[in-house]
C-alpha cells in the first residue's frame, strides 16, 4: 500500500489529459514541454455572455417552472424544495429572450420578447385565482389548472399586439399587473379587495376565470408594485397612483376604504418626484430624486414610528425624517415587518421587527441600523465593493453587488435563500450563482434571478 500512494504521489495529470510519472530525465523533459505547450483562453472584450436564469425555494407550487422537479424523469426523486441554485432555461424551447421577471406568492411571471421584437408573457406557478390567466390542460378540455408546473403563456387582449410593448409586470399575492407602453394596464387574478383596478363583485369566484381587467393609462410608467392585495403605479414624472386594499392605510389616500379605481397619492410626496416604490405586504416607502425617503400604511413593528409613534396605522405619505444618519436614499425594500433602504454610498440600513442582518441579537428597531459593509465582500482585496440594489420577499431580504454577487439574509422557509439548508440566515451571506446577477426576483417562498454568464 505504502508504495502505491508514494507512485500517486510521484505522478501529475497535465491537460493533454495524460498521468505522468516522474522517475527518469525522459519523462521530466517530455512533462516540461507539454506543460510549456498548453494554451491557456481567457475571455477577451469581445467575448458573448449569456443570459441565464436561476431560480430555488418551494417547488411544490410549480413557481420555479421546472417540470422535473415535480414529475421527474426515471430514477429522479419529485423535489418539493429547491435548495440551491438551478438552472432555468424555459427561453430556449420557446425562442424569448426573458426581459424582467416577477415573483408572487407561490407563482412567477416573465416578460419576454421574440428575435422578432414582438413581446409575449409567461407565468408559472400557483394558479387558484387565475392570477396566470385561464389555464387549461388539454386545450379545450375544461379541464382547468390550479397549479402550471412550466412557463405557460398568458394572453393579454390587445389591440395591437405587433405594434404594443410589455415594459413593466409585478406579481402581488394572488393579482398580476402588466404595463405597457400603448394600451394602458391590465390586471388578473383575485380582486376582492380592488386590487386589480375594477370594481369588487360580491362573493365572486376567481378560480377557471377569463376576465384580464383594461385599464386606461396614457401616463408612462417608470414602475408597477404589488403588495399583498393593493397595487402602486409609479410614472415616469414621479406620481403615485394605488388602488386595492386600504385597511392598513397601504393606499395612502387619506382613508382606511378599499379603492378599486387608480387614484393619485399625495401627502408629503405631492410636488415631490418620486423615482422608486417598494411593498411586499402592507408598508410602503418611497424614494424621492432629491434622496429622501417617505412611507405610509402599516407600522404595527415600527417600521414608520418614527413619525407616528405608537399608532399602527398611517393612511397618508410622510416623509421619515431618518437625516444624516442614512444620508441620501437610493432605494428602500418594504418587506413584511422589516424594512431596509440603500443609500448612495451603498450602505445598507435596516429596521423594524425580524432578522436585520445584524445577528441573532438584534431583532426589533426602531431606528436604522448600518449592516457592516464587510458582510457585502468589502475588504482588503476588494476595498471598491459596494450594494448597488436591494430587494426583499416577506420576511428576507436580498442585495446585489456592484460585481454580480448576491447576498440574502432572513428566515429561509422553504428553501427561498438559496443557501442550500433550511436554517434561518442571521447575517447577509453570499448565494453560490454561477453566473453574475443582474436583477432579482423574490417572492414570498422562493426566488428567480436574472444572470450573465461569466463567459
Amino acid at each position: 500500500m505504502a508504495r502505491c500512494l508514494q507512485r500517486l504521489c510521484l505522478a501529475i495529470f497535465i491537460p493533454t489529459g495524460r498521468w505522468i510519472r516522474f522517475g527518469s530525465s525522459y519523462r521530466r523533459k517530455m512533462l516540461k514541454r507539454e506543460l510549456d505547450d498548453t494554451v491557456f483562453q481567457y475571455a477577451g472584450d469581445n467575448v458573448k455572455y449569456a443570459d441565464r436564469l436561476y431560480g430555488w425555494g418551494c417547488a411544490a407550487t410549480g413557481a420555479l417552472g421546472l417540470k422535473t422537479l415535480l414529475k421527474p424523469e426515471r430514477r429522479q426523486k419529485v423535489r418539493m424544495t429547491q435548495l440551491t441554485p438551478l438552472r432555468i432555461d424555459f427561453s430556449h424551447h420557446h425562442r424569448v429572450k426573458v426581459k424582467h421577471v416577477a415573483c408572487g406568492y407561490g407563482f412567477t411571471s416573465y416578460l419576454c420578447q421574440t428575435p422578432e421584437g414582438k413581446h409575449l408573457l409567461y407565468g408559472t406557478g400557483l394558479n387558484t385565482d387565475s392570477q396566470l390567466g385561464y389555464q387549461e390542460f388539454p386545450r379545450k378540455s375544461g379541464r382547468i389548472l390550479d397549479y402550471v408546473i412550466e412557463p405557460a403563456s398568458i394572453g393579454l387582449p390587445l389591440s395591437s399586439p405587433n405594434r404594443t410593448n410589455l415594459t413593466h409586470i409585478a406579481c402581488g399575492r394572488a393579482h398580476l399587473v402588466v404595463a405597457t407602453d400603448k394600451e394602458g394596464v391590465f390586471t388578473l387574478g383575485h380582486n376582492a379587495y380592488g386590487q386589480c383596478g375594477r370594481a369588487i363583485v360580491e362573493n365572486e369566484s376567481y378560480r377557471g376565470s377569463q376576465i384580464i381587467n383594461k385599464i386606461p393609462f396614457s401616463e408612462p410608467i417608470k414602475q408597477i408594485v404589488c403588495g399583498q392585495d393593493h397595487t402602486l403605479i409609479l410614472t415616469d414624472s414621479g406620481q403615485v397612483y394605488s388602488f386595492g386594499l386600504g385597511s392598513d392605510g397601504q393606499t395612502g389616500l387619506e382613508t382606511y376604504d378599499n379603492v378599486s379605481t387608480p387614484t393619485l397619492v399625495k401627502g408629503d410626496i405631492e410636488g415631490e418626484k418620486i423615482v422608486s416604490i417598494s411593498s411586499r405586504a402592507d408598508t410602503v416607502l418611497a424614494v424621492s430624486d432629491r434622496g429622501d425617503l417617505f412611507g405610509w400604511g402599516n407600522s404595527e413593528y415600527d417600521q414608520l414610528s418614527v413619525v407616528i409613534g405608537d399608532r399602527i396605522q398611517l393612511n397618508v405619505p410622510c416623509h421619515l425624517p431618518f437625516g444624516d444618519a442614512v444620508g441620501k436614499v437610493k432605494k428602500a425594500a418594504a418587506a413584511g415587518s422589516m424594512c431596509a433602504l440603500l443609500n448612495e454610498n451603498g450602505s445598507v440600513f435596516t429596521w423594524g421587527f425580524g432578522i436585520l442582518g445584524k445577528g441573532p441579537k438584534l431583532e426589533k428597531s426602531k431606528e436604522p441600523e448600518q449592516i457592516p459593509q464587510s458582510l457585502f465582500g468589502l475588504n482588503d482585496l476588494n476595498p471598491n465593493a459596494k450594494v448597488v440594489d436591494i430587494s426583499c420577499g416577506l420576511y428576507h431580504f436580498a442585495a446585489l453587488t456592484d460585481s454580480g454577487a448576491l447576498y440574502v439574509w432572513g428566515k429561509n422557509r422553504t428553501a427561498c435563500l438559496g443557501l442550500g439548508h433550511v436554517l434561518d440566515q442571521f447575517f447577509p451571506y453570499k448565494v453560490q450563482v454561477p453566473a453574475e446577477v443582474k436583477s432579482i426576483g423574490c417572492g414570498v417562498d422562493h426566488m428567480v434571478v436574472m444572470c450573465k454568464s461569466f463567459g
